[in-house]
């Protein structure tokens, strides 16, 4: 049957909320410095480190073992008591939902949103990788411990069937709660199918994200020739040097909704989805875990075809980039199939893969992926891709619209709003493409004749309270631009109300200062 190819136009959905945690990075302001820095935030490991994590010398000393991995801060930690669960129980779970739920209340937050008055249903959508800790840790722990739970609730704490659905308990979200596993595209799959829920009514609000964190963090891996793997540790997208990925753990949250109603609420806007597509390769491709270029620019296309977007108005691609000598070859096929006919000319599309930076974080790939893309849209900036020198001999970059972006670069000057495309895949076959917008402009607003707010901050301990009233107030005072009035607003209506509670009277001088 032939597909219709006659354009349509999606409604919009805006990102309102963020959280992560990637290797080098805790938020998404030091996210894009580092991006912008052109740093890479893959450890090396000494071998020193090795042997405390408990690395045996006989693997050490073998020649292809690569002492190299993306590491997250505070993989250990979690608030149990936050969630009402026993310290017990937070041990045995697996720390990929323990960061997961932790992100989502996270990303809620920095959307303004009180799952308890939001007034409308809340869906969620996200995945995680294989669970070592059970693996490499519980298995090896205690059975006194273990034995404490029946074996439905030991299930519930580690298989990936119960990621979202125990997060939408725990945070009390009522709109669907899907789990999404399409091997490295899952992020981005999810929030396709988070976007298709709020383009349905289904939803009003929706979160989606993923969760890949490595039990034990400090460890290396055997290099192979063929295999997905890195070589050296460094990450050469596109590069004839290029021999695959590193390992990397990384946790990420968005917060999405109808563009419409976000800007009738007055909600901050990171970026804008235009539209998003979903696809399986089926056969068409050598193997099952390798990639095929139709499957991909079918996506592609799809996607740019929705969002009514002329493909010379792409003012950057983030590509999955996974720097294998017949990935990356593959890819750069498909996204030619898709850009090459519209676009503005040979070199024209800058192009990279935070691969570079980060390493391949598994199921959460396509979050670093868009949160990149978020972030360079909202500076006007396209961030290098690190560790290119040589292009790989089977791309042939002057027939195709893009080059590979090695330097801090100003936005292409294209007329409208910049607009940005992101391109992932996954083993397995499930192509994942979203076009991305830059936030709408903040209509000008009169001055408040009010010069003083009351601010009202709570929290679930007295410690946590503290805590949260020193980042206030550090905030404040490093960015003057915060309006009071919405600081006030998003305080009283769009947080928790929790047992431990604080206020105070806050003041902008005419400098600015608090």
């Amino acid at each position: 049957m032939q597909r219709d190819e006659t354009p349509v136009e999606v409604d919009p959905i805006a990102i309102v909320g963020t959280a992560l945690s990637f290797p080098g990075a805790t938020d998404l302001t030091r996210y894009w410095e580092m991006l912008r820095d052109g740093q890479e935030a893959v450890r090396f490991f000494s071998e020193e480190e090795m042997r405390r994590a408990g690395v045996k010398p006989a693997r050490l000393a073998e020649p292809n073992y690569v002492r190299a991995k993306g590491v997250i801060e505070d993989a250990e930690y979690f608030d149990a008591a936050l969630f009402g669960m026993s310290a017990d129980r937070a041990t045995v779970m697996d720390p990929q939902h323990r960061l997961f739920i932790q992100k989502c209340w996270a990303a809620l937050d920095d959307a303004g949103v009180d799952p308890e008055r939001f007034g409308g249903p809340i869906g969620l959508f996200g995945g995680c990788a294989i669970n070592t800790y059970l693996l490499n840790n519980l298995r090896h722990a205690d059975r006194a411990l273990t034995r404490r739970f029946h074996q439905i609730e030991f299930l519930i704490m580690t298989d990936k069937d119960f990621l979202t659905t125990q997060t939408s308990y725990l945070l009390g979200l009522e709109g669907p709660s899907v789990t999404v596993q399409t091997a490295c595209s899952t992020a981005l799959v999810a929030v396709h199918y988070a976007c298709e829920s709020l383009l349905s009514g289904e939803t009003d609000l929706a979160l989606a994200g993923a969760a890949t964190v490595y039990a034990p963090q400090v460890k290396g891996y055997l290099y192979e020739e063929g295999s997905i793997v890195s070589d050296d540790g460094h990450v050469r997208s596109f590069d004839a040097k290029g021999r695959g990925t590193v390992y990397s753990s990384g946790v990420a949250v968005v917060v999405l909704k109808r563009l419409s109603d976000a800007l009738r609420d007055g909600d901050r806007v990171h970026a804008v989805i235009r539209a998003t597509a979903v696809n399986n390769d089926g056969r068409r491709k050598g193997g099952f875990r390798m990639p095929s270029a139709e499957g991909m620019a079918e996506a592609g296309a799809q996607a740019l075809r929705l969002s009514g977007v002329e493909p010379a108005r792409i003012g950057m691609i983030e590509a999955n980039g996974s720097a294998t000598p017949l990935g990356d070859p593959i890819e750069i096929a498909a996204l030619d199939r898709v850009y090459g006919p519209g676009a503005a000319g040979p070199g024209t599309i800058p192009i990279g893969s935070v691969k570079s930076n980060i390493g391949h974080m598994n199921v959460t790939a396509g979050m670093g992926a868009l949160l990149k893309t978020v972030a360079a849209l909202r500076h006007g900036k396209v961030p290098p891709s690190l560790n290119y020198e040589t292009p790989n001999p089977q791309i042939d970059f002057a027939r195709t619209p893009f080059r590979v972006a090695t330097t801090l670069e100003d936005w292409p000057a294209i007329e409208g709003p910049r607009v940005a495309a992101v391109n992932v895949y996954g083993v397995g076959g499930t192509n994942a493409h979203a076009i991305l917008e830059e936030a709408p402009p903040v209509p000008a607003r009169a001055p408040s004749p009010v010069s003083e707010q009351l601010l009202v901050v709570s929290a679930g301990s007295e410690a946590a309270l503290a805590r949260a009233c020193a980042d206030l107030e550090a905030a404040l005072a490093t960015d003057p631009s915060l309006d009071l009035d919405d600081v006030a607003a998003t305080l009283e209506r769009g947080r928790r109300r929790m047992t431990h509670r604080r206020a105070a009277v806050a003041r902008r001088d005419a400098t600015g200062a608090i």
